[in-house]
């Protein structure tokens, strides 16, 4: 498959329009016009210019084959598209085409649309938290005490319950939500200083400018130009980054617990989902790929990112262009990922049955940390873990319930009845906090999610 035929599979189609090219060049459009209007306000830009160019703002007036062909000649779009708007805007008033981008740099107008469009994205991105928090929260309650294998290095261990795993997957995402919004408040700020931001052009006017610009732009204004600062930007990256590596954690439980001899949870299935071309039988976790492919491939974005922040003095050359491509893309994969796990929460098939199936089909050896701990109140931790450890080979070895061989085994029976015995098996009753955890969760104040 191609990159492009490819490429829808990994964005959603809101992320995919916020990041193209006809909502950048608006909001660079939005920049200019929000410029002029700056301008006119301090009377450097003639009376009426902010007008002429909002009668733009859509940025329909743009060639795009020839901005394309340009942008190879000017090094970014941002040239040959002032060029045409200054072109588009003489034809209505001379006065009003001499302020276009008037102490402006390239960077200014491709950063702070970077920025509005970023603003677009985490809303987006934000909402999709708060709809997966939803589905979670529901299912964490449905199944808080549906017990089920824990699982330690991939082999069994303890019980636990569907609900605490969820709770786990949960309280990240909540961490993650806390995260992007302190991440956003620094982001999302004005970018605007001239050619190595000092605003010289303007004068003694480019602070009353900038802070105009930035009411315009409903952007908060930073304490100086970022040209080459771009830790607030890669901030971002990362916290996307942190929000995709969970979802793809809970994708990879998920996906893990569909195997065909584990069945214990499956995605949502309808007619033609998640099948083979070869094998008929098959019930692919698709979503859990589209999320796990996310969690790949957003670290080595990530890597390029922090490669970029050393850039030269007062304006980078090449890694500045970097960011480009890049953020956007972890913008794309993040909407994916967060796309994907919705799709599994919302309508994740439970199999409780197997659950309980797959602990019984262990014969007790689950439960054997249980056994031990009650013991080694007796004879001492050491001793007791080698007596179970012993019991434990017996079990297997000769396919017995563990507690048909502790019963046997006199130095277990001397300190332990076979009832409590048998109850010490039963995994529902060695599920310790596990209530307690999933209540902290669900009972969480909304200020600390």
């Amino acid at each position: 498959m191609g990159s492009e035929s490819a490429a829808f599979l990994f964005s959603t189609p809101e992320m995919t329009v916020t990041f193209s090219l006809t909502r950048q060049l608006r909001a660079m459009m939005q920049f200019e016009w929000a410029l002029t209007c700056a301008l006119e306000r301090q009377g450097i830009a003639e009376a009426g210019a902010g007008a002429t160019l909002e009668s733009l703002l859509d940025a329909e007036f743009v060639d795009i084959a020839t901005l394309e062909r340009d942008a190879h000649e000017a090094g970014n779009i941002a040239i040959p598209f002032i060029r045409q708007l200054t072109e588009r805007v003489k034809g209505e008033s001379e006065p009003a085409a001499r302020s276009i981008h008037l102490g402006a740099t390239s960077q200014d107008v491709l950063d702070t649309a970077l920025v509005l469009q970023m603003r677009e994205a985490l809303a987006f991105i934000v909402e999709a938290i708060d709809r997966l928090d939803v589905a979670l929260a529901k299912q964490i309650q449905v199944h808080s005490a549906t017990v089920m294998t824990g699982r330690t290095w991939l082999q069994p261990g303890p019980p636990t319950t569907l609900g605490l795993k969820l709770a786990g997957t949960l309280a990240a995402l909540r961490r993650h939500r806390t995260r992007i919004n302190a991440a956003a408040e620094r982001a999302l700020v004005l970018q605007f200083g001239g050619a190595v931001g000092t605003l010289a052009v303007l004068g003694s006017a480019g602070i009353e400018v900038s802070a105009e610009l930035a009411r315009n732009l409903n952007l908060k204004e930073p304490e100086l130009p970022w040209h080459t600062q771009r830790d607030n930007l890669v901030e971002t990256a990362q916290v996307l980054a942190l929000l995709v590596g969970s979802l793809g954690k809970f994708a990879k439980d998920v996906a893990l617990l569909m195997q065909a001899e584990v069945a214990e949870v499956t995605e949502p299935s309808r007619a033609g989902r998640g099948g083979s071309s070869t094998m008929p039988q098959k019930q692919n976790p698709v979503a859990c790929a589209m999320v796990l492919a996310a969690a790949a491939r957003v670290p080595g974005l990530i890597s390029t990112m922090l490669a970029a922040m050393p850039q030269e003095h007062e304006r980078g050359l090449g890694l500045w262009q970097t960011e480009w491509e890049t953020l956007p893309e972890i913008f794309r994969l993040a909407s994916r990922a967060m796309a994907s796990s919705i799709e599994v929460a919302e309508g994740l098939v439970v199999n409780a049955s197997r659950m309980t199936s797959n602990l019984d089909a262990m014969h007790g050896l689950p439960q054997s940390e249980a056994v031990s701990a009650a013991l080694a109140r007796k004879v001492g931790r050491s001793a007791a873990h080698e007596i179970l450890r012993e019991a434990t080979r017996q079990a297997r070895d000769k396919n017995q319930n563990l507690s048909e061989i502790l019963k046997r085994n006199s130095e277990v029976t001397a300190h332990l009845a076979p009832e409590t015995i048998d109850q010490l098996l039963q995994p529902r009753e060695y599920l310790g906090s596990a209530k307690q955890f999933i209540e902290r969760v669900l009972g969480a104040p909304r200020a600390q999610r």
